[in-house]
């Protein structure tokens, strides 16, 4: 049953959405999963905000379990 959290920076409704059905769609595909086993929730993040709030305490402190490495450093 997975379950996705994306934090991200100034995205519409729609683009959300459509993020939500792809990794749904990526998961289903790659995982043999269920549709209706997996769940997505997004929560918006400030710019200002994204070195403390993501980069310092989820990215940082996370780096051995990232499968995607970011191409930036703060």
């Amino acid at each position: 049953m997975p379950h996705i959290h994306v934090k991200i920076v100034g995205k519409t409704e729609e683009e959300k959405t459509r993020l939500a059905e792809a990794l749904t769609t990526a998961v289903v595909n790659t995982l043999q999963s269920k549709e209706a086993n997996v769940s997505v929730s997004i929560e918006d993040v400030e710019k200002e905000d994204w070195a403390e709030k993501v980069y310092k305490a989820d990215i940082l402190t996370h780096w051995q379990q990232l499968y995607k490495k970011p191409g930036y450093e703060l």
